[in-house]
């Protein structure tokens, strides 16, 4: 790998952190009380709007951030020029990240407001999606030909 493809790997690793930071930073202010939990707890019809919610987002965002990504790939990314592919790589994998952040923090919010596992398995749900986010240096090789 060349210089910039190792930056770009680099880069692609820190955004991978922060995405499992945010969620262990939300756990832990809840688990400490310092956010509140279970106000809906008693509260069906919440409950049954905040779960619709978190379902719907799941439903609709993670294949959307997985397909995306590929659909870029091949249209966008595949055409252009080295420098600039490494730009619209580390932006669309950071964009395919924040997609996926977004499902995993609304559900954990609503699975500590309404202590009910829908919530919990929605986010495990994006964090399952998570997985083929991972950076990998031969993914990158290959996704930019640079074998």
């Amino acid at each position: 790998m060349d210089l910039n493809s190792t930056s770009l790997y680099k880069t692609l690793k820190i955004q991978y952190v922060v995405f499992w930071a945010l969620p262990f930073l939300m756990m832990i202010g809840f688990e400490t009380d310092l956010l509140p939990v279970g106000i809906y707890a008693d509260d069906a019809r919440m409950q049954y709007l905040l779960e619709t919610v978190g379902i719907l987002s799941a439903i609709a965002i993670v294949p959307v951030s997985l397909k995306l990504f590929a659909y870029v790939l091949k249209k966008k990314i595949d055409p252009a020029d080295l420098l600039r592919a490494f730009t619209l790589y580390a932006r669309w994998s950071a964009i395919r990240l924040l997609l996926l952040e977004v499902v995993i923090l609304i559900n954990l919010f609503i699975y500590y407001l309404t202590f009910d596992s829908v919530g919990g398995l929605c986010a495990l749900i994006g964090a399952t999606a998570s997985f083929f986010c991972m950076p990998d240096k031969t993914k990158i090789q290959k996704d930019l030909n640079l074998e």
